[in-house]
């Protein structure tokens, strides 16, 4: 069958009606996954303006309670109540921290799911977030989120031996 009988087929009163229920059928599950997604991409795009606004309460309102988050030094791996002791004092000023979101990735379904981020960071350059976030009571929270900073492969040998010097480690 050529393609203008398939196109006069597809055009029939009861093909077109057989469409049309089936495109219907689909509008629900597709609009709930796009306002999942909406919801979720909300979320982490409110996380990062609270943060640029110093907004302390509803940056921190945004985690699960028992959210854990790593920082950019190895040091750095915080319950949330931790991770508020030191963000609070950067908060204060009403301007905690600016990173601006170039790319996202989501995965997962149903009330689990998970993303990267490269975000740029006037300080630190390009780095990367990464988080889990859960449906909880009706309302999406941030599980864990963690910061890293991306390194060029072309300068790794350098960074690493740095990082190296402070950490103490031995050095050839």
């Amino acid at each position: 069958m050529n393609s203008i009988h398939l196109l006069g087929a597809a055009l029939r009163p009861a093909n077109s009606l057989k469409a049309l229920a089936v495109s219907l059928a689909l509008v629900p599950g597709m609009s709930l996954a796009d306002n999942r997604r909406v919801a979720i991409d909300a979320l982490i795009d409110g996380l990062h303006q609270d943060a640029h606004e110093g907004n302390f309460q509803t940056y921190f309102e945004r985690y699960a309670p028992d959210a854990i988050f790593l920082g950019t030094d190895k040091s750095e791996r915080w319950t949330i109540d931790q991770f508020k002791v030191y963000a609070e004092p950067a908060f204060e000023d009403g301007h905690g921290w600016t990173y601006s979101v170039k790319e996202r990735n989501w995965e997962g379904e149903g009330n689990t799911r998970w993303f990267d981020e490269v975000l740029l960071n006037e300080k630190l350059g390009h780095c990367r977030g990464t988080g889990v976030v859960e449906l909880i009571d009706g309302e999406w929270k941030i599980a864990h989120y963690a910061l890293t900073m991306l390194v060029p492969n072309d300068i790794a040998a350098e960074v690493g031996a740095q990082t190296q010097r402070a950490d103490g480690i031995y050095q050839k």
